[in-house]
């Protein structure tokens, strides 16, 4: 084996093949060899597996369960576009998917130092935490945890949430129009809570989420924390060049 390992880095080429091999003889939660096999059967230093199996876990094709071994994930064609997905609801619809969401809590909590900072609000300023399961199909795919100034959305409760979307209450119930949205992200692994409520292993992949959303007064009206199942959503943008 070691012979086929030519022009590229060992490790990108052992990505390479072992992608390949997820995709065309391994299903989800199928445990890959140990390190110590992959060694041996492609001729490769250990450090070269070390570091191809942790590319393969960026993106999405394995994840790692402590004392139990490496497993392929469950890679779905079909992943949301999470540059476009911070209407979870529309989204879905757009899919042709049934989206629902669940109402794991709603309350009235005072802005700690981090939420002041990411919302520009007073410390201990009045906020509802807004807890959301979101699902496709029955299948959950998104674990949301939302901040909103209670000062812009005074009548809000629970009965109103679970009546229409959030974006919706916005515009038609409180008149705040969505202006614009900054979304950021990186990749993580599974907590055990988290895991449980997506409904898959702990240490599978996951995105993490950060946005916040702004009116036409630029005011951030909602901030929203987010994990999100790695094997469902992917990232899609497009970059143009100026012509000046």
């Amino acid at each position: 084996m070691q012979n086929t390992f030519q022009s590229k880095s060992l490790y990108y080429q052992l990505v390479e093949i072992l992608k390949q091999r997820i995709e065309n003889s391994m299903v989800a939660h199928d445990k890959l060899p140990s390190e110590r096999e992959l060694t041996s059967f492609y001729g490769v230093s250990r450090t070269t597996v070390r570091l191809a199996l942790q590319e393969l876990e960026k993106m999405g094709y394995i994840y790692r369960q402590h004392g139990k071994g490496t497993f392929v994930s469950e890679l779905r064609t079909n992943a949301t576009d999470l540059a476009g997905a911070y209407s979870f609801t529309e989204q879905m619809r757009a899919m042709g998917k049934h989206p629902e969401t669940k109402i794991l809590a709603f309350k009235k909590i005072e802005a700690t130092k981090y939420l002041a900072g990411h919302m520009n609000v007073q410390l201990g300023e009045p906020l509802f935490q807004l807890d959301r399961l979101r699902l496709a199909d029955d299948l959950p795919m998104m674990i949301e945890k939302s901040y909103l100034p209670v000062k812009l959305f005074m009548t809000l409760s629970r009965e109103l949430l679970s009546i229409k979307p959030l974006y919706d209450l916005f515009s038609e119930d409180f008149n705040q129009t969505v202006r614009s949205a900054d979304e950021e992200f990186y990749a993580s692994i599974a907590q055990k809570e988290d895991s449980e409520l997506l409904n898959i292993p702990e240490g599978s992949p996951v995105l993490h989420l950060v946005r916040s959303t702004y009116n036409l007064e630029n005011e951030v009206i909602e901030f929203t924390l987010s994990v999100a199942r790695a094997d469902k959503f992917h990232y899609k943008i497009r970059h143009l060049r100026s012509t000046n």
